[in-house]
């Protein structure tokens, strides 16, 4: 059976791939893009309790804490928080400032999934969802074996997310297929977690759960300020359980 051929093929429909789609796009490249759930941007929709707080005006490589500190200078010279702010007011999508640089939309979440599945069909970009890749080999180029039938090119973005949330689809996909080609992979570790008490200051704290208050956090040279949540457990983010955050970075 013969593969159905693009210049590049995406897996993953989220922020990063449907960004990296346009992208391509915009430069004439036939761009396929895999996804393997039923809806792309599945975790746009839930993040920032289902506005979507989709940048930070104030974002900056001070932000970011990485072992490269200079990947996200340069990322985000090439791409900055206002120029995503930039398309999302071409799109006449309402947004407001909640706090600290943070931009939500106004109405729903589901205006960014809309704005960005606007931007890859002006583009010519194939989307299919409800495929799965089973295998990836190469040769001269990558060829993919789907649930749909073969698809070949000559470069693949794999941006199916880390291990976030597995329920939404975010599994270790991506880290097998880097070792199947020989590419290094840091060692994971959770990245959003809560700060648990033990049953002494539980006991003492236990009538605050609910209540939240403004802070800056600071660990070694990293720091951040953010509003503190108090559970019934102990410390959390005020945004934790509801965001998965999507910067003009990603």
């Amino acid at each position: 059976m013969s593969a159905t051929e693009f210049d590049v093929i995406i897996i993953g429909a989220g922020a990063a791939g449907l960004m990296c789609a346009i992208e391509a796009g915009k430069r004439g490249r036939r761009v396929l893009v895999l996804e393997k759930a039923e809806k792309i941007g599945q975790k746009i929709l839930i993040s920032g309790g289902g506005r979507c707080n989709f940048t930070n005006i104030g974002a900056g490589p001070h932000s970011y804490v990485s072992d490269n500190e200079h990947f996200c200078k340069s990322a985000l010279a090439r791409y900055s928080p206002q120029d995503f702010l930039g398309l999302v007011q071409n799109h006449g999508i309402e947004y407001y400032e909640k706090k600290l640089g943070q931009l939500f939309c106004r109405d729903s979440a589901r205006e960014i999934v809309g704005m960005l599945q606007k931007e890859c069909a002006a583009v010519d970009v194939i989307i299919k969802c409800n495929v799965e890749v089973k295998l990836i080999t190469h040769s001269e180029g990558f060829e993919l074996d789907t649930t749909v039938g073969l698809f070949s090119a000559p470069s693949i973005v794999v941006a199916t997310g880390g291990l976030s949330i597995p329920k939404m689809g975010s599994t270790g996909f991506a880290y097998d297929v880097a070792k199947q080609f020989g590419l290094a992979v840091t060692e994971t570790r959770a990245g959003l977690v809560p700060f648990v008490f033990n049953p002494e200051y539980l006991e003492k704290l236990k009538d605050l759960s609910g209540l939240s208050i403004d802070a800056e956090v600071i660990c070694g040279d990293a720091s951040f300020r953010e509003n503190i949540l108090i559970t019934h457990r102990g410390l959390s983010g005020e945004q934790a359980n509801q965001s998965c955050r999507m910067t003009s970075a990603s």
